[in-house]
């Protein structure tokens, strides 16, 4: 009984999927194969003690705005080391997300956005690659002085706290209207964003994170399942 009631409503998020006006991608670990702040943490030489503290937030064991805090308190990237890691660090891009499915997407008249936790200079970057516009990413930016030391970041993006990607999808769907949003990520913090966002798939193709594997009701580990439903 319950395996039936899983699967109608599994066609159902199929349907929703299809049909949605607008589709939501965490960053971290699903349209990238990395964690930027832990990548980060490694060009400034904290990186063991960066991951430890990720992987408790991704788990939701930690406040987000906490951790996030706690984990640029130690790295303290400057400017400089922000630039590097772009130019000689640069993400990689999950397979099978890249253009082909942003651009299928986009060629349905789905407005495609970024909501990620990490960082706007890296985000931009991934937006850049995949014709993204810069106005349907949504990051925490990172503040510097002006001889380019860290000087904190800008605690009044909603991406700076719990439950600020569930603000990002009510926000967007006040602006535009969107009746249908499908938020896709790896994290506790995506899964949360559903509601306000109508579907939420799990994405375990860079790291399975159990809590969603076990509480998602479409979870996937390969994007071109995704891309197979906007074919059929």
């Amino acid at each position: 009984r319950k395996i039936l009631l899983r699967m109608v409503s599994h066609s159902e998020l199929r349907k929703l999927f299809c049909s949605a006006d607008a589709v939501c991608f965490d960053v971290d670990s699903t349209v990238i194969r990395e964690e930027g702040i832990d990548e980060l943490a490694k060009i400034c030489g904290v990186a063991d003690a960066v991951s430890e503290m990720t992987k408790r937030a991704m788990g939701g064991a930690v406040p987000f705005r906490a951790a996030l805090t706690e984990r640029l308190a130690l790295i303290q990237p400057s400017r400089e080391q922000v630039q590097r890691l772009i130019a000689e660090h640069p993400p990689h891009l999950t397979p099978g997300i890249s253009r082909e499915l942003v651009s299928r997407l986009q060629e349905r008249n789905v407005q495609v956005f970024l909501i990620s936790g990490g960082f706007r200079s890296i985000v931009e970057h991934v937006a850049s690659k995949l014709n993204i516009p810069s106005t349907n990413v949504f990051a925490n930016r990172l503040k510097f002085y002006f001889n380019g030391e860290y000087a904190g970041f800008d605690e009044t993006q909603p991406t700076a706290e719990s439950g600020g990607k569930g603000k990002v999808i009510k926000l967007l769907k006040e602006k535009f209207h969107f009746k249908k949003i499908v938020m896709i990520g790896d994290g506790a913090t995506d899964m949360e964003a559903c509601p306000p966002a109508d579907v939420f798939i799990g994405f375990g193709g860079n790291v399975i994170r159990q809590q969603v594997k076990d509480n998602a009701k479409w979870y996937i580990t390969d994007f071109v399942e995704l891309l197979g439903e906007l074919e059929e």
